[in-house]
């Protein structure tokens, strides 16, 4: 409706200065012809809101105008109270500041919509974390949120994955990302998107340099890039397997991400899945599953996970505890993280 996508206009100005016409076309996925009709409607209602042309220009309001705003909808006042990255606000030292936050939106909310907010805080909880992920390494993110918010650039001592010392960066944040319960610092090295996660970083200094970003780059568009990237990242190894009927649902729980294609239930005891997998030593983390899965194709993947199996019989066969202590090729029980990635 045109009076919200007015208003929506009105918050973003009031929020960000000046913007330019197409960011808020983009915006609110309407022309910029619209747009321009919308600020003079804005005008006539009597909002100082005016348009500058040239390279630096864009749509503003006359300084020091602010409105206040409470014609909150039922399902927006809803919205604002399924807290789904609460995980975040105790990472980041804010819980407390989110639960006053929320008393204060309380208190604003037209007195029709408070019972529906109050009941939604009551009757839905998001928790961020999976399932019997174990114990998580501790993550110090103030160093990394003071960068982020001083646009300081940051000096780290990163520990990628497999590898046992660390490694010095000198980044460019551009923000912090929470997946899935796992923190990420998305910053540019040497003009480049990277991806870190936070519980690898050793040590990190905050520098008195300033930022240095790629012009027109937000975190946003950083974080879908590196996304993207580690989403569709070519597989090295197709392989084709079966798995128990009874077991398919844990296994697609636990090597979603590695199936190349969803599951064909066909019918009988086994299905038949496809998996891409980025290297043949990956392979070995199907032994999890022991005789639950069988490997069919390629035959080098079968090779590689009889190799596996032996050794670690090989361990086991005595019985008891060896004279001679023998390490067994390790068998990964996860997809391996894809650790910093750089960006296209």
């Amino acid at each position: 409706m045109k009076s919200d996508r007015l208003l929506a206009v009105l918050l973003l100005l009031q929020t960000r200065g000046r913007v330019p016409a197409a960011e808020l076309a983009t915006r609110l996925e309407v022309s910029v012809r619209t747009i321009y009709r919308d600020i003079e409607s804005l005008s006539a209602a009597g909002v100082p809101v005016y348009a500058e042309r040239g390279r630096h220009g864009g749509i503003a309001l006359l300084p020091g105008f602010r409105t206040d705003v409470t014609g909150l909808t039922t399902d927006e006042a809803r919205a604002l109270f399924v807290l789904a990255a609460e995980g975040a606000h105790h990472a980041l030292g804010l819980d407390g500041a989110l639960g006053s936050a929320l008393r204060k939106v309380m208190a604003a909310l037209p007195a029709p919509h408070r019972p529906a907010a109050e009941l939604t805080s009551r009757r839905i909880l998001v928790d961020p974390g999976r399932w019997r992920t174990g114990p998580r390494p501790a993550v110090d993110l103030d160093t990394l949120h003071t960068a982020v918010f001083a646009d300081r650039r940051l000096r780290l001592r990163y520990r990628h994955s497999g590898e046992s010392e660390a490694r010095t960066y000198t980044v460019d944040p551009y923000g912090l990302v929470s997946k899935a319960g796992t923190w990420y610092l998305v910053a540019d090295r040497r003009r480049r998107a990277r991806l870190f996660r936070a519980d690898r970083v050793a040590a990190a200094t905050v520098l008195d340099t300033p930022v240095q970003r790629r012009a027109g780059v937000e975190l946003a568009d950083a974080w879908e890039a590196l996304r993207r990237q580690v989403e569709t990242r070519p597989a090295g190894l197709r392989v084709t397997a079966r798995v128990l009927r009874s077991r398919l649902d844990l296994f697609v729980r636990i090597m979603g991400t590695a199936l190349a294609e969803p599951p064909e239930d066909t019918g009988g005891t086994w299905v038949t899945v496809e998996l891409a997998l980025q290297e043949l030593r990956a392979v070995r983390q199907l032994l999890q599953f022991t005789t639950s899965l069988e490997v069919l194709a390629p035959a080098r993947a079968r090779a590689e996970l009889a190799r596996a199996a032996a050794s670690v019989a090989a361990l086991y066969e005595d019985g008891g505890q060896p004279d001679t202590p023998r390490t067994a090729a390790p068998v990964p029980s996860h997809p391996v993280d894809p650790g910093p990635v750089q960006g296209r």
